[in-house]
């Protein structure tokens, strides 16, 4: 073994992060790390990669056989321990070859920098790991797939032993996570140990020769990736087992709540995006909309809120009542909420507290005479924070140090405070884990079961067709097919979503 953890016990105020945590990883092994969001995984990366030095916890890890006491990042680096975060850490102004060398440029006479030399061996180090880029390229020109692998390039010019990645492929197009992958493989011939940080099985499963699972912070089981199957990690993740990965239980169709006829809309500069788009959306029911980037999903839930577009014809109904083409208060109070794509610019003030951000979409119900009634208030919001089982250590945690999943209950429950009859979640589970996901699933079920309706736009194929009790898919702005549960899979919807018919 390369990297052997035993005992590792990590303790923040009122928190236990990591207890009684063990991790082993062999030379030339690539060893996934799987969990929910809040499992514990960052915090095992940031003890293994010196971030939280030697004696801010219980436990030892050894290298190579020998125990070592890091002191931060530097002596990570110094035994061969490299991370590469999701968030990357390079400087768009420099060059490939100065991101690479950076602090620790070749010099020549009198301390100035070999920069013949610097180009030279930037060159050789992306020949062989074969990375096709020039070392004069500024960074602030390459894409997202080519910094990660500057960024993997740089780590492994310093001579790692031990390569953490975490979710290395967050932001990358299914073009560059193949070139990612295979670079991986090569590092394993190689006999570079890597530590494999990522929500997506599918490429656990390509990838990884082990996967260790973490829960609530301690590790519970290590599987041979080869006998091992998708569903079995996912059932040691969330701590029970799964009968099926989109839990929908339907329930009956009451009477049409949202009435969507002949809408187009346009935006500011006048072009239309939105054609001729009619559906009808029943108590109890979830309406699923898919569609290609670009299609108009966002758009069409945006506009329905009353925060984006020009409404050029048609109409849109609540109960029966024409609903503002532009004013979110109004459409609020009227029984429609929205959940945005984006929890960090649309969702939430991640500088303030929970309860804060839970009570934005709702304060006149906790307000009398101007000033907030903050019993009510808090009363109503810890209710709410137990309900939706945020992990955090309190209503006055900081939303933006929460798990991303704990931050998107957090969205959903400021939405809820508002006692909507239709709620429209645009992609509700993206950047989370496979556990919050299931949550998230079975609030969306007892919406519907207290005779709610559901407007769920996404991405994911699976997820459309195991939480819709129908499905609309959008191509260009315009409806291309509708679909009812019984009738739908994955190849018919892709073909709707790009030609009609």
């Amino acid at each position: 073994m390369i990297l052997r953890a035993q005992s590792l016990t990590k303790k923040f105020p009122g928190v236990t992060a990591l207890s009684d945590v063990s991790f082993d990883l062999a030379h030339g092994e690539i060893h996934a790390l799987c969990g929910e969001n809040g499992a514990g995984k960052s915090t095992l990366i940031k003890l293994l990669s010196g971030i939280h030095p030697h004696g801010s916890y219980e436990g030892h890890f050894e290298v190579a056989g020998v125990e070592v006491r890091l002191n931060g990042i530097a002596d990570a680096a110094h035994i061969g321990i490299s991370v590469i975060n999701q968030e990357l850490s390079l400087v768009d102004e420099m060059t490939v070859a100065e991101n690479i060398f950076l602090g620790c440029e070749p010099r020549r006479w009198r301390g100035l920098v070999d920069w013949s030399k610097m180009h030279q061996d930037t060159k050789a180090l992306l020949n062989r790991f074969q990375v096709n880029l020039d070392p004069e390229t500024l960074v602030r020109n390459l894409g997202v797939g080519q910094k990660q692998l500057v960024e993997i390039v740089k780590a492994l010019g310093k001579n790692s032993k031990v390569l953490i990645l975490d979710e290395p492929t967050a932001a990358l197009s299914e073009h560059e996570v193949q070139i990612l992958l295979d670079i991986l493989r090569d590092l394993r011939r190689r006999g570079i140990a890597c530590i494999y940080i990522s929500h997506k099985l599918e490429e656990v499963f390509a990838i990884a020769d082990r996967i260790t699972v973490l829960r609530d912070g301690k590790s519970i089981v290590t599987l041979s990736a080869k006998t091992a199957n998708k569903d079995e990690v996912i059932a040691k993740m969330v701590g029970r087992e799964l009968g099926e990965l989109f839990p929908r239980r339907a329930s009956a169709p009451g009477n049409v709540l949202l009435e969507v006829k002949s809408l187009s809309v346009a935006d500011a500069m006048g072009r239309r995006r939105l054609h001729d788009v009619s559906f009808n959306l029943r108590a109890g029911e979830v309406l699923g909309i898919g569609g290609l980037m670009g299609a108009g999903r966002t758009e069409l839930l945006m506009h329905l809120y009353g925060a984006w577009g020009i409404r050029q014809s048609g109409s849109v109904r609540l109960h029966g009542a024409e609903l503002p083409s532009n004013s979110p208060a109004e459409t609020l109070r009227a029984g429609l909420a929205l959940v945005s794509e984006d929890r960090h610019r649309y969702g939430l003030i991640l500088e303030e507290e929970i309860s804060f951000n839970l009570s934005l979409s709702s304060l006149p119900e906790v307000t009398q005479w101007g000033f907030i009634n903050h019993y009510t208030e808090g009363t109503r919001n810890r209710q709410t924070f137990d309900h939706l089982g945020v992990k955090a250590t309190g209503l006055q945690a900081i939303v933006g140090r929460l798990s991303g999943g704990n931050q998107q209950k957090v969205v959903i429950g400021k939405a809820l405070l508002t006692n909507p009859q239709v709620v429209m979640l645009d992609e509700p589970t993206r950047g989370i884990d496979v556990g919050a996901k299931i949550e998230i699933y079975e609030m969306i079920n007892q919406l519907t079961a207290a005779g709610k309706a559901v407007l769920l736009v996404s991405s994911e194929l699976p997820e459309l067709i195991g939480m819709s009790d129908c499905i609309l898919m959008l191509r260009e702005g315009q409806v291309g097919r509708s679909f009812d549960r019984g009738e739908v899979t994955q190849e018919k919807l892709m073909q709707a979503a790009m030609k009609f018919g």
